[in-house]
């Protein structure tokens, strides 16, 4: 992990009690960052997939007028 800073988040009263405990609001930290980078990880893994997939349908033929024309049909069978 890097380097760490302070920021101020909103909690009910009962965790705030909790986390007058300096190693209490390191742990809590650290389960923050840990969940944050996770979900960062996650949304990197999704784009890296969308960017494969895309490479793929334009090799295939696929151009961004076939995909805005199915998508307009696909908008028009919601809306009918």
């Amino acid at each position: 992990m890097g380097s760490t800073v302070e920021v101020t988040i909103p909690v009910d009263e009962s965790a705030a009690m909790e986390l007058r405990d300096a190693g209490q609001r390191a742990a809590v930290g650290r389960l923050v960052s840990r969940v944050l980078e996770r979900r960062r990880r996650g949304a990197e893994r999704l784009v890296e997939v969308m960017d494969r997939f895309a490479t793929e349908a334009r090799a295939n033929g696929l151009t961004d007028e076939i995909l805005e024309a199915e998508l307009a049909a696909y908008n028009a069978e919601r809306r009918g």
